[in-house]
């Protein structure tokens, strides 16, 4: 089993919103994504509830069963469709894979 947990900080504005109507649609993008990407064995998308300058605004973990399904998944065009709009409302990313 690979777990796959990454973690956005959001710019204040971008695409025309807010960084909390951002995180929401992106919550919702990223929650579809187990409906069409058949490698994804679970995914959760929280959203801050930290007020820590620290904390990040969205985090993703989710499940599957290899690097091959990572790898699946990431290539995936509706993941890409995902990853470019988080590109355009993201002002940084931290990422960690690890195996069970």
């Amino acid at each position: 089993m690979l777990k796959h947990i990454v973690m956005w900080k959001l710019k204040e504005q971008a695409e025309g919103n807010t960084n909390v109507k951002n995180a929401l649609f992106m919550k919702e993008m990223l929650e579809t994504l187990r409906d069409v990407i058949p490698e994804i064995e679970m995914i959760e998308v929280g959203l801050n509830v930290n007020s820590s300058a620290a904390a990040y605004d969205v985090a993703l973990y989710s499940e599957f069963k290899d690097e091959e399904a990572l790898k699946v998944y990431q290539d995936h065009p509706e993941h890409l469709k995902v990853a470019e709009f988080v590109g355009k409302i993201a002002e940084d990313r931290v990422v960690v894979d690890y195996l069970i």
